[in-house]
């Protein structure tokens, strides 16, 4: 069964850390292309961060510096560090392997002001 789940998401002040991670089943996740979106209420999905089969990464440009994306190909996870966190931070947070064009269904992040 081809699976990806997302945790860690939760309530955090701002100007707090939260890890998200994302756990696929059912695929060959080294051989994936791996992102992070979100969509916060109200508005459309926008893309958060890649990380290729090499560990090349990208980032949305507002959240170079404060997010980082990094995978363990070995526990076929991707993770999202997420520091500094801001409130319009708060949205649904979705993994995506694009290689293979599968969601997962999304964790939620609140963060308090």
């Amino acid at each position: 069964q081809v699976q990806l789940v997302e945790s860690g998401g939760g309530s955090v002040q701002a100007g707090g850390s939260l890890r998200l991670s994302c756990t696929a089943s059912g695929i060959t996740f080294a051989d994936n292309v791996m992102n992070w979106y979100r969509q916060a209420p109200g508005k459309q999905r926008e893309f958060v961060a890649i990380i290729t089969t090499d560990g090349s990464t990208n980032y949305q440009t507002s959240l170079r510096g404060r997010f980082t994306i990094s995978r363990d190909n070995a526990k076929n996870t991707v993770y999202l560090e997420m520091k500094n966190v801001k409130p319009e931070d708060t949205a649904t947070y979705y993994c995506y392997a694009s290689t293979t064009d599968v969601w997962g269904r999304g964790t939620q992040v609140s963060v308090l002001s």
